[in-house]
């Protein structure tokens, strides 16, 4: 009978124990797989987002609108993922996800430049109407270059400009090339162009127009309406500063370029009560030190009077060819003695990692600096060390998906850096920075981008656009009222999203 029963044992017991501990090896293995998922999604970025059911309710049909969408492009066979901006820029406008980011509550666009904020063919419309307004119909000089706007004196017009209105009234064809020459086009992720080159070149384009006073202040009425319209709240530009003229009376005092501003944004706020403005007083990374100390010197002199407007300061131009942030080390030393002259701070907010490569070392200075918000940061992540410290120093880095593509940073946007940055807990905001030079308004179409590429949910939506005011360079009463108005409007935003969509 024990015979039996070992038997039995041998045959049953064995197998059946086996399985017990194929269960227990199971149920760790469980247990460490939802350990590790839970402890991943705690150092994302929007970690300490809580969602409203009427959130959850929005998210779900967001999901399923891109899973829709990507559905749909595939079983039409659309490159959606080895395209680039341009030529994806009518299927988007055509998708309802599109719509909807249009609609969306944004907060603040807290990158963006002060060339590049306005529609180029609402520009050139403009500029036709002034007949002092020329351009340069001849081939590219040292001083001059094809399609180079200007606003000149009868008289004293330099050679190789003609009036703009004639031109475009003798050739018309010329409004389409002159509007081709001001925008800048990524038409396939292939092909190898100087993008910088061609970028610098639209800036110059209109370099000339931007001075005239009078067209000064409409070029920012239409540029803030534009915004305000598509549901942007609050503007920080870093503004080139140069001085205003008109033929009437010369030049006028570097600081009128502010008043004139303060003045548009008076009128704006007639219409969209909520709209705020701050300037970050820009230079450039080509000059040498002792240059860039008279810009801080200036930059000190204007927060002084306008401490309101004023919020910081920056260096722009192309990373790859300017000067190092470290070769203004002794620049940023005198901070500290310029801000007790003065008596204002002057936060930095430096364009730093604008690169892909990784003797591109301008990230390592951030940690040390009052440099509150990195503007691109693509690099970053090859530097865990400063990563970690801009994490635990939260720095806010201003990401702009489209033009990183333009710029030829990033080809497939599924694989831009700030996919990383995010999961990783560093906070960032959603930025166009020279929208209408790349041929939109608005921040809708970066929304879009990131929302389809980066996998995004409602959770990360609303911390991208809260992230906007939160970092953002108004005061603390004045940030209060903004968020105030942004949680009236996304609550609002979602309301009328889950009744529009089934």
């Amino acid at each position: 009978m024990m015979k039996k029963y070992i038997t039995y044992f041998l045959v049953f017991g064995f197998p059946l124990f086996g399985c017990q501990s194929k269960v227990v090896e199971n149920s760790t293995y469980q247990q460490n797989w939802t350990q590790l998922d839970k402890e991943n999604k705690a150092l994302a970025f929007d970690a300490d987002i809580q969602l409203s059911d009427a959130e959850m309710i929005l998210d779900k049909k967001l999901f399923q609108l891109r899973k829709d969408f990507l559905a749909d492009t595939e079983k039409q066979k659309i490159p959606l993922f080895n395209t680039s901006f341009n030529e994806l820029k009518p299927l988007i406008e055509g998708s309802q996800l599109f719509e909807i980011f249009q609609s969306m509550p944004k907060g603040g666009l807290l990158h963006t430049h002060s060339g590049g904020i306005t529609d180029v063919k609402w520009v050139i419309k403009t500029a036709r109407k002034y007949k002092e307004c020329y351009v340069y119909d001849q081939s590219d000089t040292k001083d001059f270059i094809f399609g180079q706007l200007g606003f000149f004196e009868e008289g004293k017009v330099p050679k190789g400009f003609v009036s703009l209105n004639k031109k475009l009234s003798s050739d018309p064809g010329f409004e389409k090339q002159l509007t081709e020459l001001l925008l800048l086009k990524r038409e396939s992720l292939c092909t190898y162009t100087d993008y910088w080159i061609e970028f610098e070149k639209r800036f110059k384009r209109i370099s000339l127009l931007l001075p005239y006073r009078p067209f000064f202040k409409e070029y920012y009425k239409k540029g803030f309406a534009d915004l305000a319209e598509n549901k942007v709240q609050h503007v920080e530009i870093r503004f080139v500063f140069d001085e205003l003229y008109d033929f009437q009376h010369g030049k006028y005092p570097l600081k009128t370029s502010i008043t004139d501003l303060q003045e548009v944004v008076k009128e704006m706020q007639k219409q969209y009560p909520q709209f705020t403005l701050k300037l970050i007083y820009s230079s450039f990374k080509f000059l040498d030190p002792m240059a860039v100390e008279k810009q801080l010197e200036t930059a000190f002199e204007l927060k002084k009077e306008f401490p309101d407007l004023i919020s910081g300061f920056d260096l722009v131009a192309d990373e790859a060819a300017g000067n190092s942030i470290y070769s203004f080390r002794e620049d940023w030393v005198k901070l500290d003695e310029l801000s007790k002259k003065y008596g204002v701070k002057m936060p930095l907010f430096l364009h730093a990692g604008e690169s892909t490569s990784v003797f591109n070392k301008n990230i390592i200075d951030i940690p040390s600096l009052d440099n509150p918000r990195i503007g691109h940061g693509l690099n970053l992540i090859y530097f865990p060390k400063t990563m970690e410290l801009i994490r635990k120093q939260n720095k806010l880095v201003e990401v702009s998906p489209i033009s990183n593509q333009i710029l030829g940073y990033v080809s497939d946007l599924r694989n831009h850096p700030a996919r990383v940055l995010l999961s990783n807990g560093i906070q960032c905001s959603i930025n166009s920075d020279d929208p209408s030079v790349y041929g939109y308004n608005g921040l809708g179409y970066d929304f879009w981008a990131a929302f389809v590429y980066w996998e995004l949910d409602v959770k990360a939506l609303k911390k991208l656009v809260f992230n906007s005011i939160n970092y953002s360079s108004l005061n603390e009463s004045e940030k209060k009222q903004s968020l105030l108005y942004l949680n009236k409007e996304w609550d609002g935003f979602v309301k009328e999203m889950n009744v529009k969509l089934k």
